[in-house]
């Protein structure tokens, strides 16, 4: 018998209780490092009762391991990129792509007040200003030049170059990405060219949160690299265990968000191969598929491809592709989604992306660093778009039609791909980077990039309270928030 569970057995005795051997059997599955503290709360609520016997009803109670009937587990996917790819070709195929960006980016500004006044390009360019205009467009130019920046931008009408030399709105342009749709209040410069005197971005308006009216958690989780010999298999097979544990807030988990790289994949970077236990992409994925078997079945399973995933690895990605692991589909506890993708858990709105542009925004953009990703998460929810940049690190098909522009407010944000977990807040909306379970790489070591690996994130979605379990052993690698 351990030793803790002994202590605990001795405790309850010394203070007159019988213990019934049900009971008894349970308190052998209870995790060493809480079984004093159980046993102790429910020591003190029978002696307040007067009732010196801990039964088998006790503890399921306390620990919540009977099923609770109230608990809900609805989930519906409100947005899949997955059937609605229509990829155009060549140059016909980018301006339906920017067409639809603006037009859908113009329709979210809309609801500002200062639309009423918003003019084309064309028509400002052609009337006499006597006062302040409005005019929007996507962003293809800043340049600096003796202390004034230029912005450059496109509307179907035509382009426009506006000046800044207010210092504080040149430090907001200094923000800006390219591709960015924004809009702008302009005046008439005394030589007739336009001065800039105001930066108007889609952004996030405020708005109350959906709730689940019952008790339930969500584990956000990323970046498994299941098939690299840095995935944390033995502690993040712990964790899976923990989730079939009498652990009170175990029970209460109905929903787990893997956001993508679920595999280290093959051929993804040169001699790969020498990182890798599983060589082939369907080893890897039978890996997984082993894993998610011992999940509880009442826990349902959302799964979004990365990088690192097999399938298209232009932006939006379709859901991973069947012809490699059919059994995940066939699950009926896992739902397969493209990459990005909204999903409702009891009505609490999720926006999934596993964060390639990440890259981009740190490369271009002042102040933003890998240290910081929910910093970039927030530049994205302002831009109203998962990945504005064209051209650079991420690729993007020439879509008919843009779907990574955020047309619904979500409740929670969650993204990986940077392997830092971190929390934080904007505008009543959770942002989650959940992280990953690879040990630090190589690359990441020779880059100066320090992982903290192992943590999962859980929410309740009831109360939006976040809590963490920590797989890792170093006592150095914090959630951070």
């Amino acid at each position: 018998m351990k030793k803790e569970l002994t202590f605990a057995l001795n405790y309850a005795l010394n203070k007159g209780f019988q213990i019934h051997p049900g009971a008894f059997k349970i308190l052998e599955n209870v995790d060493v490092k809480k079984l004093e503290k159980v046993i102790k709360e429910i020591v003190r609520e029978k002696t307040r009762q007067k009732l010196f016997q801990i039964n088998q009803n006790d503890l399921e109670t306390y620990l919540g391991i009977k099923e609770d009937p109230t608990l809900q587990s609805e989930i519906k996917v409100l947005f899949d990129p997955t059937s609605k790819i229509t990829t155009g070709e060549g140059v016909k195929g980018y301006n339906a792509l920017f067409s639809s960006r603006f037009n859908k980016l113009k329709r979210i500004i809309s609801d500002r007040p200062e639309s009423k006044m918003l003019k084309s390009i064309a028509s400002v360019k052609t009337v006499k200003l006597e006062e302040d205009m409005f005019v929007c467009g996507l962003l293809t130019t800043r340049n600096i030049e003796r202390n004034i920046t230029k912005l450059i931008l496109e509307d179907p009408s035509g382009s426009f170059e506006g000046i800044i030399f207010d210092d504080e709105l040149q430090k907001t342009a200094g923000t800006l990405l390219t591709d960015q749709f924004i809009m702008v209040r302009v005046s008439l410069g005394k030589s007739s060219g336009f001065i800039i005197k105001d930066i108007i971005l889609p952004d996030i308006p405020d708005q109350p949160i959906n709730k689940s009216e019952s008790e339930v958690y969500a584990v956000f989780l990323s970046d498994l690299h299941i098939g690299s010999k840095y995935f944390m298999e033995e502690e993040f097979t712990e964790f899976v265990s923990w989730l079939s544990s009498p652990d009170p807030t175990a029970r209460k988990i109905r929903f787990i968000l893997i956001g993508g790289d679920i595999v280290d994949g093959v051929g993804i970077y040169p001699n790969q191969d020498k990182e890798l236990v599983c060589q082939t992409i369907e080893e890897q994925l039978e890996k997984i598929d082993g894993l998610i078997d011992k999940i509880p079945k009442n826990i349902k399973i959302i799964i979004m491809p990365g990088n690192h995933d097999p399938g298209r690895r232009a932006l939006p990605q379709p859901a991973i592709p069947k012809k490699y692991n059919l059994s995940l589909w066939e699950r009926e506890n896992v739902v397969m989604v493209g990459n990005p993708a909204v999903v409702s858990l009891n009505g609490v709105k999720v926006l999934m992306f596993h964060g390639q542009s990440i890259d981009d925004i740190v490369k271009t953009t002042p102040g933003m660093n890998y240290d910081k990703p929910t910093n970039v998460m927030k530049h994205l929810l302002r831009a109203r778009h998962l990945s504005p940049i064209y051209g650079s690190q991420t690729p993007i098909a020439p879509e008919m039609e843009d779907l990574l522009v955020i047309e619904d407010v979500p409740d929670i944000f969650h993204v990986g791909h940077v392997h830092k977990a971190q929390l934080d807040m904007y505008k009543g909306i959770l942002l989650v980077n959940s992280g990953s379970w690879q040990k630090q790489t190589p690359f990441q070591a020779s880059v100066g990039m320090t992982p903290n690996p192992g943590i999962a994130i859980m929410v309740n979605l009831k109360t939006f309270q976040v809590f963490h379990e920590n797989y890792n052993s170093n006592s150095d690698n914090i959630l951070q928030s």
